[in-house]
Order: structure tokens, then sequence, then C-alpha cells
């Protein structure tokens, strides 16, 4: 399959075949993640690195990902610093990046804003989240770990916990596990539930998403629990975030209601919603799951740019 200098903007824009053909790379490229194994597959390329919201996960394993690839970066974590405060506009701040660089991976807190991208640029966009839209590179990075931790992508039991409702990632990825057949339980404040609209898609690809604020038994069977942060940012009533701050915590207690070799992921940052005691159980992986950020983004970097390893 050739993926060169398509744009990642939405989970929704890659096929199976696409996504499998994604992870498939991403496995081969796990020893040069970790630095067993040198390449130069993108000497000579740049990366433009272009974060308008904070990250940390997520920006620097883009920049392990291009260093580990022997590429180079340019960009910026802090739009504060850059010609935006004079004035200058999204797109031409994106004409410019375009210029600069081969790809461009673009963070903000808008959502369109990667779309707009794209618009604007020649080179590859590679969307690392738009505001309470879409996370395509997260989304995949959590399906390489659930399939590396599962050994399938087919049929498991999934349940997401938390912010439903803002969070991107688990709109992305919802969308994602119904292609691949996967039972699918959303637990959640009634306030933060998850959109109808993206119950809709799952129930267009034959799957009947359960929905409840019962944890305990929701996570009965579960293969794995998609735990996230509720996000303060993104509540436009800083009054109902105090409302739903601290709903869930998954301890060991907690635990004793799951099966042994359920998998417990998370985007991260977290703050209450995982106790550190949890942290050294079998069933942990969200720190593993962080890791592998860097052998997808290194898979979409080369293929957008027509490395062959």
């Amino acid at each position: 399959m050739d993926f060169t200098g398509r744009d990642v903007i939405t989970i929704k824009e890659l096929s199976k075949k696409d996504i499998n053909s994604i992870l498939t790379t991403a496995q081969k490229l796990v020893p040069y993640a970790r630095g067993d194994k040198y390449t130069d597959l993108l000497k000579g390329k740049i990366m433009a690195s272009l974060f308008f919201e904070p990250s940390t996960r997520t920006r620097l394993s883009f920049d392990s990902a291009m260093n580990r690839l022997s590429g180079r970066i340019i960009g910026f974590s802090d739009p504060g610093g850059t010609s935006l405060k004079k004035g200058e506009t999204l797109a031409d701040t994106i004409r410019m990046a375009d210029a600069y660089s081969d790809i461009i991976v673009i963070r903000h807190p808008l959502e369109g804003s990667a779309r707009l991208a794209a618009e604007f640029a020649e080179s590859p966009i590679i969307n690392a989240g738009d505001g309470a839209g879409q996370h395509p590179t997260q989304c995949l990075l959590d399906l390489f770990t659930i399939k590396t931790e599962k050994k399938k992508l087919e049929g498991n039991n999934v349940v997401l916990l938390g912010d439903l409702k803002y969070g991107r990632t688990v709109h992305s990825l919802a969308y994602a596990l119904s292609l691949y057949g996967s039972q699918l339980t959303f637990v959640s404040p009634k306030e933060l539930k998850m959109p109808k609209e993206v119950i809709e898609e799952c129930k267009s690809f034959g799957i009947e998403p359960t929905s409840t604020t019962n944890l305990e038994k929701a996570i009965k069977e579960a293969d794995v629990l998609y735990t996230t942060r509720i996000q303060k940012e993104r509540f436009p009533d800083p009054e109902e975030y105090k409302k739903v701050v601290g709903s869930y915590t998954v301890d060991k207690t907690l635990l004793k209601h799951a099966p042994k070799d359920m998998i417990i992921m998370h985007p991260l940052p977290r703050v209450t919603e995982i106790h550190p005691e949890v942290d050294n159980t079998p069933q942990a992986i969200y720190f593993k799951q962080a890791f592998n950020g860097v052998p997808v983004r290194m898979a979409l970097l080369s293929m957008a740019l027509g490395g062959k390893l």
C-alpha cells in the first residue's frame, strides 16, 4: 500500500486495510523505537512540530519518532513565541511551516484546525489533536497496544470510562473498535455520556454499545478497561466540572471484580482516576501504552514520507 503524501486528520479516513498496514509497520519498527537498531530512513527530511496546546507524550513521542528515523525537527511548543502574537493567521503560519519542512504535525485547541491546515499545506498533515475533535495517532497507538497485549483486535470486550462527552480519544477509539467488532460499554457520569452521534456510528457497524454508570458491574467480563481523565479545560462552566471530578477511581479494591487478564489503559495524564497502587499490578499497561506512541508515529511519518524499511 502506498501511503506517501497522505494526511492523517481523522481515524475515519483510514480504512481497516490502512490501519492494519500502519500497525504492521509499527511492529517492525519497535526495535528501532527502543534504540536496539538504527535506521536513517528519513535522513534529510524535516518535520514541523506545531503545538498550540500543551502536550507531553504526543509532542515528545513525535520528536522521538523523527529522531529515531534520523530526521530533523523544527517548530514550537508555545505559540506565545511566534508571530501569532502579532496577529498572524493560522493559515499563514501553516504556509510558512510548509515551506520549511516535509511534513507537519499540529495540535490545536480548536476543532477542525488540522483540516484547515491541510487546505493550506502541500506537505502531509498529521493531526496531533484538535480540541474535543479527533486524535487519530492516539487511537492508532491504542489499537496497537490492544493488539500487542491481547494478541487480537477482533471481538474484545472494551469498557470506556470517564469523560466520554469531551474526550476526543474515546470518540476516535469507539469508532475504530467498532470496525473490529468489539463489544463496547460506556461508563461515565450522566453529564458526560458518549455523544449520540458516536453511538450511532458504532451501531452502523452492527455494534450495540451499552451505557451505564456502574463501573464495578461493567468490568466483570472486560478484556480492556480504557480510563480517561475528566478534562477541566474542556468544560465551558467550572461549576459543572466540580460536580463530576473524581466520579470514578480505579484502585485495587475495584480490580477484585475484574478478570485477572484485563488490561488497564489510559492516554495520560492521569489525575485521580487511577490510584498509584494500581501501577505495579500486571493489569496496568498505560506506561507501556505511552511508549507505543513512538513506533506507531514512526510508522506514520515514514509511510507518509515514502520511507521503506
